[in-house]
């Protein structure tokens, strides 16, 4: 590949019954990312073991199996080579987190992105810890927003991509395996603002915004790849669980909006 490309995956994983299955599900992900010479693959909102609130069961909180899976997916990394972006839930000394762990190609443990702006229904569950990163993959600076922070906090993507982000990934999760409107087709006007908001994040930045969603049987939105310019490039059918791969033309992001963002014309009232 050209210096100027970057080739990410997203992992479209099923929602699996147990924390094992989910995390074999993530090894076959990583192994078939390697055999396609993907650089980096960012996995759906707390992958492990599940995002607590929803239409289905999920384990009670356990760090000590949190550290194992972690152990586990870094093994895996530095085996074949291939960095990962993946949900857990970690607990700290302020509360349980909603986090996505960044774990290098050497399989090294570069540090997490919580979510901060968590929704009503989730702050029974979890609790923000108030700090942004920013990462990096072969070079390339990259973000993370969490889910409801993409869709409702545009500040979360542009705290990155004023301070050079070229990609925000952003692992979500909306939808449902037991009811909703099966979306036939992407961007409709009549399905959910999700989609709509993917283009907003990116073209309001000038970056590419990666999100990642379950493959769930009624997704509100797809796991999709959205350029710098708003446009869909890629994105996997509604419900099925697929390792979206998409070289990423770095040339393109160049966060000129993003850049151009003076606030000073946004003084205190």
């Amino acid at each position: 590949m050209a210096e100027s490309i970057l080739r990410i995956g997203l992992a479209a994983a099923r929602n699996a019954p147990t924390v094992e299955e989910r995390l074999a599900n993530v090894q076959r992900f990583l192994g078939e990312a390697a055999a396609r010479d993907v650089a980096i693959v960012c996995f759906p909102e707390t992958y492990i073991p599940g995002l607590r609130g929803l239409d289905f069961p999920v384990p009670p909180p356990d760090q000590r199996r949190q550290d194992d899976a972690l152990e586990t997916i870094r093994a895996a990394a530095q085996a074949h080579r291939v960095a990962a972006v993946i949900g857990l839930e970690w607990e700290s000394p302020v509360g349980l987190h909603n986090v996505a762990f960044v774990i290098s190609r050497g399989g090294e443990i570069v540090g997490y992105q919580a979510k901060n702006q968590i929704p009503r229904e989730e702050e029974t569950f979890y609790v923000p810890d108030g700090r942004r990163r920013l990462f990096e993959i072969d070079g390339v600076p990259f973000g993370i927003s969490i889910c409801h922070e993409g869709w409702r906090y545009p500040e979360s993507v542009r705290w990155a991509a004023t301070r050079g982000a070229r990609l925000v990934f952003h692992p979500q999760l909306t939808g449902s395996d037991h009811s909703g409107v099966t979306i036939k087709r992407w961007g409709d006007p009549d399905s959910p603002y999700y989609e709509k908001a993917m283009t907003m994040r990116s073209v309001e930045n000038t970056i590419y915004f990666a999100s990642v969603n379950y493959a769930l049987r009624y997704q509100d939105s797809a796991t999709s790849v959205i350029g710098p310019e708003g446009d869909c490039l890629a994105h996997v059918p509604y419900g099925e669980e697929h390792l979206l791969v998409h070289d990423i033309d770095l040339a393109q992001a160049t966060g000129l909006i993003a850049k151009r963002f003076n606030p000073s014309l946004y003084p205190p009232a």
